[in-house]
């Protein structure tokens, strides 16, 4: 019995995120993207039309996978400092058998500046963490977590900010004591 069309879509945009992560965009050819899905060339294109829409599918596939595991987070019980800490050391401590670096940010530096559709994409994936955060950092400060002087949506911007700092770190080859380094005086922040 033939396994769904499903089930191959869904693990040929996994390992095609890994891919795209990996490489980028421009670097990886339909050839390493056959190599990685296990997929010929014609059922590539027979399954996602083009390089560009499965390199979408990916994109996408990644945002939410760490918009979920973002929202988890916010929504538990732990105090404010404890979940930025967390989110910080997803940067810090990635899975090791992720590539390095992140491929949103990649993406925003490699497409972002060229390709309008990508661009809002990322813009609206931006929008939906600030949101998430801002909304935990505005429950917190309620609960007397943060001083009432605290910007929630400042905060929220920081977070995200020093977040792909660290995954451009280390992408860019910064250790591990480095990024504990930012880590730590990020969290000293709030």
């Amino acid at each position: 019995m033939a396994r769904p069309r499903t089930f191959e879509e869904e693990r040929a945009v996994e390992a095609a995120m890994r891919t795209f992560w990996k490489a980028g965009y421009e670097a990886t050819s339909t050839q390493n993207l056959c190599a990685a899905t296990g997929l010929g060339r014609s059922s590539v294109y027979n399954t996602f039309a083009c390089k560009h829409t499965l390199f979408e599918r990916s994109l996408r596939h990644y945002m939410d996978l760490r918009n979920a595991a973002l929202a988890e987070l916010m929504e538990g019980d732990l105090p404010i400092r404890e979940k930025i800490r967390t989110v910080l050391w997803w940067a810090v401590a990635p899975d090791p058998a992720d590539p390095p670096g992140c491929l949103v940010v990649n993406t925003l530096v490699e497409l972002a500046p060229h390709d309008p559709e990508i661009a809002e994409l990322l813009r609206r994936d931006t929008g939906e963490r600030v949101r998430v955060l801002r909304a935990a950092i505005e429950d917190a400060r309620a609960r007397g977590e943060l001083g009432p002087g605290t910007d929630p949506l400042a905060l929220a911007h920081f977070v995200g900010a020093t977040v792909s700092g660290l995954r451009v770190a280390a992408r860019g080859g910064a250790d591990r004591a480095t990024l504990e380094l930012i880590a730590n005086t990020a969290l000293g922040a709030l």
